[in-house]
């Protein structure tokens, strides 16, 4: 290579990497300073930072598309990398990206919100922590890193969610929630002892090189691919370990907004950035494939019942996560990462925007159509979208169960049509859920390049059966929930799926137990009448 363009590279790599640097410099600064004008300074500093991160990644990205349009050495920007440590592909760029982005929004949010508030001063550094962390954990190619900024997440993220600690529900549930890290972070660590003793490296590159010069599996992957798989279960709070995260809504607005629009999502990004060491389909995907699937079930037919909107989020997160972790189980990893992507703008906004989403909600809503009209529609646009997946089947990677659900969201779509709608509004409204399907094959056109493909992947029949049955299992139980709300049964069913089907009780009884004991405080609370997120101790 050409000593300036090597040159060029490198510096901006070195960047790329100084970056999250700075922002750990500017975390601890931040942190020391007492006066109020410098501290200001470093909240606009701070979203400088994240705007550069931003900016160097999207140089990274394009650098990376140059590389590819060429024909040169397509492994020339990662072995440049190597050099700093870096792991510079399209999942880092995507990720890196959206991280920053992600995090400068809730900084420029959170610097109004926070104004005159006494938890203000700890908030930054904390969030600034937690950001560089993250940043750190996708761009490293090294796993002990990697495996450090896991935990370096977690523990600043603590310290957001007891940023008022006065609130002792708040500590419960932030304490609960370190319970559940801790046991994530040994099963992370164990994984990659156990990718250590099959690969003989903690090198990433390298793990990826070996994989695609061997076959068959062993034993140490077998382990660490269960144990990453149960970090990614504990880490996207899929039942029955889900809990603390109905419970951790006593944090600020910004916390809420980066836990759920990112930090919830690094077991989904854990995967996308291991599987290529793994040999196929192995026990750790049907571990993803059974729970996420059975969380998502669950969890989208809880938040249909749900009155609370920061309530319903939740358990939209929940979902979220256990649909992206049953995509990874199928192996559609380009689908799981445009879903960690879409669900964290998503969610992000969501958050921010909970209060004036609260107001709308008071509002008068608009009449919903008649059953038979629903229906009418629904079919549909179900069918055409159907009818188009049958004729360019590539659109869900040929997988039947993905092209079910997509024409599930499209059938639920046109479902939402209000009724007194003109004819022309209705047949406009039912043409854009029906372009769900073609923005979906466009967005996975774009990121699908960013996806190493893995050679000779096939899920097992009793993978794809159990996925069948789980996607039949939610349409059956949704069409129940919206269409059968005047018999007995539904209404018990609803009652029920309104608490959860109580999954989460004993796993939640035993941190509980072990956060009070942890706090010296009572490890009994009751809920406060319609106020959901309000706890107080049993007299």
């Amino acid at each position: 290579m050409n000593p300036v363009a090597e040159f060029s590279l490198l510096s901006i790599l070195a960047i790329w990497l100084l970056l999250p640097v700075g922002l750990f410099l500017l975390a601890g600064l931040s942190g020391w300073l007492k006066n109020p004008l410098k501290v200001n300074h470093c909240w606009r500093m701070a979203r400088w930072l994240l705007l550069a991160s931003m900016a160097s990644s999207i140089l990274v990205g394009m650098l990376l598309l140059i590389q590819s349009r060429i024909g040169g050495d397509s492994n020339t920007l990662v072995t440049l990398g190597g050099q700093f440590g870096l792991y510079p592909d399209g999942i880092a760029v995507w990720m890196s990206t959206m991280v920053a982005f992600i995090g400068w929004v809730i900084l420029r949010f959170a610097d109004n919100y926070l104004s005159q508030d006494p938890g203000r001063d700890r908030f930054l550094p904390w969030f600034l922590v937690t950001v560089a962390s993250v940043l750190v954990l996708v761009f490293t190619n090294h796993l002990l890193i990697l495996a450090g900024a896991w935990i370096g997440v977690s523990l600043a993220l603590h310290h957001l969610l007891t940023l008022y600690p006065d609130r002792p529900q708040a500590r419960m549930a932030a304490v609960q929630k370190f319970i559940v890290s801790r046991v994530a972070d040994a099963l992370v660590v164990s994984g990659v002892v156990a990718l250590y003793f099959q690969y003989g490296t903690f090198y990433l590159p390298e793990m990826v090189q070996s994989e695609a010069a061997r076959s068959g599996g062993s034993t140490a992957l077998t382990v660490a691919s269960v144990a990453l798989a149960l970090a990614a279960v504990l880490k996207c709070a899929q039942i029955p370990f889900h809990g603390w995260l109905i419970r951790v809504m006593e944090a600020p607005t910004p916390v809420s907004a980066l836990l759920h629009a990112g930090v919830i999502n690094l077991g989904g990004f854990l995967w996308l950035r291991l599987f290529p060491v793994f040999d196929g389909f192995t026990a750790g995907h049907m571990i993803l494939l059974v729970i996420g699937g059975l969380t998502a079930v669950v969890a989208v037919l809880t938040m249909m019942t749900q009155y609370s909107v920061k309530h319903s989020l939740a358990w939209s997160t929940c979902a979220q996560m256990g649909f992206m972790l049953f995509e990874i189980g199928m192996g559609a990893y380009t689908l799981a990462l445009l879903h960690l992507l879409a669900h964290s703008l998503y969610k992000a906004h969501s958050f921010l925007a909970s209060g004036r989403t609260v107001a709308v909600s008071a509002a008068t809503r608009f009449p919903e159509s008649p059953s038979a009209s629903r229906l009418l529609w629904a079919g549909s646009t179900g069918l055409l979208a159907a009818a188009i997946l049958v004729q360019f089947p590539g659109i869900v990677e040929n997988n039947a169960v993905f092209g079910a659900l997509l024409v599930l969201a499209v059938a639920a779509a046109a479902m939402g049509i209000p009724a007194g709608a003109t004819a022309r509004v209705k047949l406009r409204l039912a043409a854009l859920a029906v372009l769900l399907v073609p923005l979906y094959a466009l967005l996975h056109l774009l990121i699908g390049p960013a996806v190493p493909v893995q050679e000779g992947f096939a899920a097992p029949g009793v993978a794809v059966f159990t996925g069948a049955v789980l996607v039949s299992l939610l349409a059956v139980c949704s069409f129940l929930i919206v269409f059968g709300a005047h018999f007995r049964a539904t209404r018990a069913l609803s009652a029920h799926f309104r608490q959860g089907l109580y999954l989460e009780l004993p796993f939640d009884r035993l941190t509980r137990s072990l956060a009070a004991e942890a706090l010296k405080v009572p490890a009994m609370f009751r809920r406060v009448p319609h106020h959901p997120f309000r706890l107080e101790e049993r007299s």
